[in-house]
């Protein structure tokens, strides 16, 4: 009985770490009643800005959203086999009507244009389903069936959206699958469409990127517990879809909470310039890693002259770095790849398409729609680095820079999923990294102790209450929500600072033109009043998901899960041999550190243990544990069993629901 507990909290932990999201997908804040407040004056004068800011006159994106629209479900729920709602675009019917104060004009425009949901035509063979997902899916008519593009990122919205193009079309067979990129939304939904025996015996063949599964596993694996709960935040999951909380995500309307898979491909696109013939279509691959996603291609139809740009370029600012968190993203790579993509494509694409948003039609408009996301990519970059080389720290440069008129003018430009703001932060760190040069900065307190001492310097908490009051009471929002911060880090439990450092949240989210920025704003907004709640745990950590994550990569996230306190004495090795995998792994606990070392095993170890990897995948996915699988004789087990325990016994199991605006 000694290995049980070790056993489970080391699933445990791991599939918490393998976390996309969590939280209820369309939920409405849990059904408590919160007292949500209006938007305030100074909000409804920034929004006003806003209106005189930008050529609201320009209706030609919602021309282009609904362009070519052939079929619509009117009131699309989509759930799964229990009837759990996964996707429900019926919460967005409010964005027909007038824009409320509480949201900003301009996201307000984006929560729109992203509301148009069907089938569209984009030209004779090449159509797409919107709406049923973050991301798009592409149809592009073979000879003899369907090529699909991008699976989304669940089966049941890929089948949601195969019921009704087989309604306008009738039914045929899928021929091939091509997913762009690494990102869940452009391949979870691959099983809906085919299986490992569709693509074993040539019935359909799978088409991604170079790295394409390594990537898609290692995505959210080592800080996904962390990225877990903050993407929680940035998609707004536990607040409802209303104009008081969660409108757009700017990307799209959010992220489907389905059943997540993931296939082997058949074909793998290593370099630019590789072609295929697909069911008689020939694609034409631009090789485009390290920019939006580190595994991606972009390709071209030359019998269509249409031009796929997967998601590096998109109707939206996108991010350098994401609020989630993620590993920041290099702008000029990206730059370079869009400069090549002009280069390669520009003078013969008659219509440029991508994995989210609308297409673009005419040469010179899709050419220039590119060069532009290109420029404004490379703005920042070069802006960034300018004012880096002054001396300037990315703080200042985050309010100081703004995008020229050519470009920011473009409503394609804005900041409806990245900012100008933490992109030039991102591009900073890429650089220099988090340290602004400045030594206040190079080793400061801790929030809470710092945030005591700001209380004090302000004369108490009293005072310090005041300021923000008068803070507040003038729209300076994000002063008010400074000072508050200290207090709320100083005394967690002070009703007072708390309320009011929630009404500066959501002032600030209503003004917010990014949506994953309101949904932080109002998010803690949410969790200021009514406390932090556990979600519903929606896992990406799926069979298929996990069975592809490197076993090096499952054994280095272990080291991360260890508790070294007391661990400083011990020194235990532990034989790991996985007879399907071929693989032998030592682990060895030293120096209170767990290292695995591959292709080997220790003639001293303390204990061994002989399985198959599946079994290892199982545990992780709390199917099984190690007593039953020895019971059954699936494990075996030499040594002395405590050694498990020493090691198993120390990795953490992680909190999903972590406190983010409290200490």
């Amino acid at each position: 009985m000694t290995i049980i507990k070790p056993t489970s909290r080391m699933a445990a932990a791991f599939v918490g770490a393998a976390l996309l999201l969590s939280g209820p997908a369309w939920g409405d804040g849990h059904g408590v009643n919160i007292e949500v407040k209006p938007a305030s004056q100074a909000t409804k004068q920034a929004h006003n800005e806003v209106l005189e800011k930008l050529p609201f006159e320009n209706r030609d994106d919602f021309e282009l959203s609904r362009r070519g629209l052939l079929a619509k479900e009117d009131n699309l729920i989509i759930k799964n086999d229990t009837g759990q709602v996964v996707w429900d675009m019926s919460k967005f019917d409010y964005l027909d009507g007038p824009r409320p104060d509480t949201v900003n004009p301009s996201l307000w425009r984006q929560a729109q244009l992203n509301g148009a949901h069907g089938l569209f035509k984009i030209m004779d063979g090449i159509y797409q389903v919107r709406g049923y997902d973050l991301a798009n899916m592409t149809l592009i008519e073979g000879e003899t069936g369907w090529i699909i593009i991008d699976p989304l990122t669940a089966t049941e919205t890929v089948k949601a959206a195969m019921a009704l193009v087989d309604k306008h079309f009738g039914k045929r067979p899928v021929k091939a699958i091509l997913s762009t990129h690494s990102h869940a939304d452009h391949f979870a939904g691959v099983r809906a469409l085919a299986t490992e025996e569709d693509l074993a015996e040539g019935r359909i063949r799978y088409v991604a990127p170079e790295n394409f599964v390594k990537e898609t596993a290692s995505e959210n694996v080592i800080a996904g517990n962390a990225m877990g709960r903050r993407a929680g935040y940035m998609f707004g999951n536990l607040l409802p879809r209303t104009p008081l909380g969660a409108v757009d995500s700017g990307l799209g309307k959010g992220v489907a909470f389905g059943t997540v898979t993931l296939l082997t491909p058949t074909d793998t696109i290593t370099r630019t310039g590789e072609k295929l013939v697909l069911d008689g279509i020939e694609f034409e691959f631009q090789h485009t890693p390290g920019a939006e996603a580190p595994s991606e291609f972009i390709f071209y139809l030359p019998q269509f002259k249409a031009l796929c740009m997967a998601e590096e370029a998109n109707a939206v600012m996108h991010n350098l770095y994401t609020p989630r968190g993620a590993k920041t993203r290099d702008a000029l790579i990206w730059v370079h790849h869009l400069t090549d993509t002009i280069e390669l494509f520009g003078d013969r694409s008659d219509v440029v398409f991508g994995s989210h948003h609308w297409p673009r039609w005419g040469r010179e408009a899709g050419i220039e729609y590119v060069a532009k996301q290109r420029d404004m990519y490379r703005y920042i970059h070069d802006q960034t680095v300018r004012l880096m080389n002054h001396g300037h720290t990315p703080t200042e440069i985050s309010n100081m820079l703004e995008l020229p008129p050519s470009l920011g003018q473009e409503f394609y430009n804005r900041d409806y999923y990245g900012t100008v703001s933490h992109n030039s932060r991102a591009v900073y760190n890429f650089y220099l990294g988090y340290f602004d040069g400045n030594p206040a900065n190079l080793n400061p307190q801790d929030p809470q102790t710092r945030a005591a001492k700001y209380v004090a310097l302000a004369g108490g908490e009293q005072a310090l209450m005041a300021q923000a009051k008068k803070a507040s009471d003038g729209g300076d929002y994000r002063w008010a929500a400074e000072l508050l911060n200290h207090l709320v880090f100083a005394d967690a439990d002070h009703k007072q600072a708390r309320a009011l450092l929630a009404d500066a949240y959501e002032q600030m989210g209503y003004q917010a033109e990014s949506g994953p920025w309101r949904n932080f704003y109002l998010s803690g907004a949410q969790e200021l009043r009514i406390g932090v709640t556990s979600p519903e745990v929606v896992r990406t950590a799926s069979p298929d998901l996990i069975a592809s994550v490197p076993t090096s990569m499952f054994l280095d996230f272990m080291g991360v899960q260890l508790d070294p306190e007391g661990a400083d004495e011990l020194d235990v090795k532990l034989n790991l041999d996985f007879t399907d995998t071929d693989e032998q792994f030592v682990l060895h606990l030293n120096n209170s550190v767990l290292n695995n070392i591959a292709n080997t095993q220790d003639e001293d170890a303390n204990a061994s243990i002989t399985l198959t990897r599946e079994i290892f995948d199982r545990v992780a996915l709390k199917e099984t544990n190690f007593p039953m699988e020895i019971l059954k004789g699936n494990v075996k087990l030499t040594g002395n069993p405590l050694a498990l325990m020493k090691v198993f016994g120390r990795l953490e199991e992680f909190d999903p629901s972590f406190n983010i605006i409290t200490p």
